[in-house]
């Protein structure tokens, strides 16, 4: 059951398989006006499908809920924006760049307890492992010469939208690594010439945006959002190869 915060009248049942393409979240327009819309006790992969699909991504809220966010100024990368500095350049030839080799490699390293504001619990490892194996979940990987893992990047695609959720490097060997990781993941959505791809990174960083980062207000971004969905996938069967 997702429960909607004051502000939207409704709240969803249990999803079936007809149910996924629509919004467990009711209207937009009857969203509660801050960046937490709904918890929930359910977390199944239907449900976030459902929930990215409708501008929502869940994120471990107290008292062992999964909170469901769409925030009122959300975060994306304009893809012809991304800004790539002279050493950040010079950084792209150090790694290989593979995709979907090991994600269960990049979810540890996003999931790190020890990094700070750590939110990867068990649940979210759960779902996200079965979307990965569903083909929903990518990830995009910097490797070292030698052969080791330094730093990456995994999230959500659907259609023209690719949802980021995490990113890490290894400090010791992975200078830049996650950067270059997402150099290669807007290669990837541009590569096909396909335009109109959406890049959401939830919120903005003083970090993100010194990449190119930019905030939206939530109504424009559901409309963006609406736009990307109908376009293809980009071909991350080709990029793995």
């Amino acid at each position: 059951m997702v429960r909607c915060h004051p502000g939207s009248t409704r709240s969803a049942g249990p999803l079936d398989n007809s149910w996924v393409a629509e919004s467990p979240f009711g209207p937009p327009d009857l969203w509660r006006p801050d960046d937490l819309i709904a918890v929930s006790r359910d977390f199944t992969p239907e449900l976030v499908l459902a929930a990215y699909r409708a501008g929502v991504f869940p994120m471990p809220a107290r008292g062992g809920l999964m909170g469901w966010w769409s925030p009122l100024d959300r975060a994306v990368l304009p893809l012809d924006a991304l800004r790539v500095t002279r050493s950040l350049r010079k950084m792209v030839h150090r790694y290989e760049i593979r995709v979907d080799s090991d994600f269960e490699a990049v979810l540890a390293g996003c999931g790190d307890p020890g990094r700070p504001d750590g939110w990867i619990d068990d649940d979210i490892r759960r779902v996200y492992r079965r979307l990965h194996r569903d083909g929903e979940v990518h990830s995009v990987e910097a490797w070292t010469a030698d052969g080791e893992l330094a730093g990456g990047l995994y999230g959500v695609g659907q259609g023209g939208l690719f949802a980021g959720e995490s990113m890490f490097h290894r400090p010791d060997i992975g200078r830049d690594a996650s950067k270059v990781a997402l150099v290669a993941l807007v290669e990837i959505l541009t590569g096909d010439g396909v335009l109109g791809r959406l890049l959401d990174v939830q919120w903005a960083t003083p970090h993100l945006q010194t990449l190119g980062v930019v905030e939206m207000p939530r109504p424009r971004y559901l409309e963006r959002l609406e736009r990307a969905l109908e376009l293809p996938d980009p071909d991350w069967a080709a990029a793995a190869r």
